[in-house]
């Protein structure tokens, strides 16, 4: 399996602004004095092996949307999205860009909750409106079908739910009883969220993946840790929601429904987990903040881990091979 991230940011899209932007110029430039960058080559190679990666480039903007490549895409026209934030909208276009529009695809969705953040890109997800298409929702809320209609209703938006060309359907699923995608088993968890959430795990192969984000986990709650210790158990990829600081999670913005990278390293290294992926990221933390943030959890793992655990942060555009 693979994992494509098209939207890391949680709560609402951001985009840089043009004092981040400036910021991150003159970082490169004061770092290319007396470097002798005299040809393409050169500037290409100072970018890619010297500058920081929050200075070459940045964690993207886009609400929630992971891409699951279980399959050769060039022989099964079936394919996995986790979440349908902003992210959903490139995810689109690089579909389309692949297949065009005259070969039908099959696409299985599975919705962590409700929230607009996690819904918000549904109405710009073009293959939804190319006749031929299937598109399958899954997920284990009630409200699924109507969250959905509703924000395409004609107050929010100018297209209705019943205009869309695509067959979409909706699939009830229940925690702890996993359903068969091919070869792909996945499995539902409820986690501690306003109006509920729910983890995903996708297994295939010996390979596993657990996707959970806008999860609240109580330090003092042993009977959820262990059941979360369990769900992530010898994962190969965590993508965990690490939205918070461990400070703020545990004081000014408890019951907020996120969690901090330090307890997904706990739960992690618990479960025996080879890679954490520090997903969901605070909106108002630029660049620079979400780095510092990864730095100071990989030296938490160290300093506290027996076995290693491979720390990465989540930017639009990342890709991860189990």
């Amino acid at each position: 399996m693979k994992a494509r991230i098209w939207g890391a940011r949680g709560s609402l899209p951001v985009a840089l602004n043009h004092q981040q932007i400036r910021a991150k110029l003159v970082a490169a430039l004061q770092g290319a004095i007396g470097r002798n960058l005299d040809t393409p080559q050169k500037v290409e190679d100072y970018i890619d092996h010297e500058l920081r990666f929050e200075v070459r480039g940045t964690y993207g903007g886009n609400s929630s949307c992971v891409e699951v490549e279980a399959w050769d895409q060039d022989q099964v026209d079936e394919h996995i999205i986790l979440d349908l934030g902003s992210g959903v909208r490139p995810l689109a276009g690089a579909k389309l860009a692949k297949y065009g529009p005259g070969k039908p695809q099959t696409y299985h969705v599975f919705m962590s909750h409700l929230h607009w953040d996690h819904i918000m890109g549904f109405p710009f997800f073009t293959p939804a409106y190319i006749p031929g298409n299937r598109i399958i929702i899954y997920g284990c809320h009630q409200e699924l079908e109507t969250a959905f209609r509703r924000q395409q209703e004609p107050i929010s938006f100018p297209v209705s739910f019943d205009q869309l060309g695509a067959s979409v359907e909706f699939v009830q699923m229940t925690p702890g009883v996993p359903i068969q995608l091919r070869d792909v088993t996945v499995t539902a968890k409820l986690q501690l969220h306003a109006g509920d959430s729910y983890g995903y795990r996708l297994e295939q192969h010996g390979k596993a993946l657990i996707y959970s984000t806008d999860s609240e986990h109580k330090l003092d709650n042993a009977g959820e840790r262990v059941a979360f210790v369990d769900f992530f158990r010898d994962a190969d990829l965590v993508i965990f929601d690490a939205m918070y600081t461990l400070a703020d999670a545990i004081s000014v913005k408890a019951d907020w429904g996120h969690s901090s990278s330090v307890v997904g390293v706990e739960l992690c290294q618990l479960a025996g987990v080879r890679q954490l992926c520090l997903f969901h990221h605070e909106p108002f933390h630029d660049d620079a903040r979400i780095a510092r943030a990864l730095e100071e959890t990989r030296h938490y793992a160290k300093v506290t881990g027996e076995a290693p655990l491979e720390i990465v942060s989540a930017y639009d555009g990342m890709e991860i091979t189990l």
